[in-house]
C-alpha cells in the first residue's frame, strides 16, 4: 500500500469515526451510554491484563493501549483536525508513521461502530451479565475477530517503527514544525507508542499477548463459557 492509499483509507475511516461520534452527541442518552461503556471496558482490559501493567517492562505500553484503545474523553476535536491535516500528514510523516496512524483509526472506526450497537443495546447502568448478552446479540463474532486483528496490526507497526534508525531524533525535531502544521497530538501519539514501544525488550510476545488473551476472552463470551471468563473479570 503506497502512501496515497493509506492517506485515502484515513480519510474515509476518519469520516466515519466522526459520523459516529457526532451521532451519539446529538443523542445525550446514548452519549452517557457508550462513556458508560467505554469505562466498564477500559476497566476490564485493566483487570484482564494487569499482569502487563504491574511489569515494569510492559507497564507504559499496556497503558498506552488501553489509553489509545478505550479511552473515554471526548476526540471529536482531534477528528475535525485530523481530517483537515490528511494532505500535511501525507507529506510530512513518513510512510511507517502514516500507516501506524492510519491503523490506529481502521481500528478506531470499527470499535466506535461496535461500542454504539452495543451502547444502544445497554443504556448507561447495565451489569456483567447484561454486557455478555449484548456482546453475543449486538456483535457479530467476525467483527469482534476483526476488531482484534486491527489490535495486532497496530501492535506489529508500532513494533516496526521503532526499528527505523535516527526515528527518535527525527520524532524530536519534529516536533516543533509538528506543533505548527497542526499535528501536535498526532505527534506525541507516535512518540508515545515508539517510546512505550522502545522500552520493552520483547515487543511482538506483548502485541502476542493482548491479541491472544483478548481472543480467548472473545471465544469464551460467545461459547457461553463461564469458568472462562472469570479468569477475565477477575485480576
Amino acid at each position: 500500500m503506497q502512501k496515497q492509499e493509506l492517506a485515502d483509507t484515513l480519510e474515509r475511516q476518519l469520516r466515519a469515526v466522526k459520523a459516529e461520534r457526532q451521532a451519539a452527541k446529538r443523542e445525550p442518552a446514548l452519549l452517557a451510554a457508550r462513556n458508560a461503556l467505554k469505562r466498564f471496558q477500559a476497566a476490564r482490559l485493566a483487570r484482564s491484563h494487569a499482569a502487563l501493567l504491574d511489569a515494569p517492562d510492559t507497564h507504559d505500553a499496556a497503558l498506552f493501549f488501553l489509553d489509545e484503545l478505550y479511552a473515554a474523553h471526548d476526540l471529536s476535536q482531534r477528528d475535525i483536525d485530523l481530517e483537515r491535516i490528511v494532505p500535511t500528514m501525507q507529506r510530512l510523516l513518513s510512510y511507517e508513521a502514516l500507516r501506524t496512524i492510519t491503523n490506529a483509526i481502521v481500528l478506531d472506526a470499527l470499535s466506535e461502530r461496535l461500542d454504539t450497537a452495543m451502547a444502544r443495546a445497554l443504556g448507561p447502568a447495565f451489569s456483567a451479565a447484561d454486557y455478555l448478552r449484548a456482546y453475543c446479540t449486538v456483535t457479530a463474532q467476525d467483527e469482534r475477530a476483526r476488531q482484534l486483528d486491527l489490535v495486532q496490526e497496530l501492535g506489529e507497526s508500532l513494533c516496526a517503527l521503532v526499528k527505523i534508525p535516527l526515528l527518535s531524533a527525527t520524532l524530536s525535531v519534529m516536533r516543533a514544525p509538528a506543533r505548527l502544521a497542526g499535528l501536535g497530538e498526532l505527534q506525541q501519539f507516535l512518540e508515545r507508542g515508539f517510546h512505550t514501544f522502545r522500552k520493552m525488550q520483547r515487543r511482538q510476545d506483548f502485541v502476542t499477548a493482548i491479541v491472544a488473551r483478548e481472543r480467548a476472552v472473545s471465544a469464551a463470551i460467545y461459547a457461553g463459557r463461564d469458568e472462562a471468563l472469570e479468569s477475565a473479570w477477575a485480576r
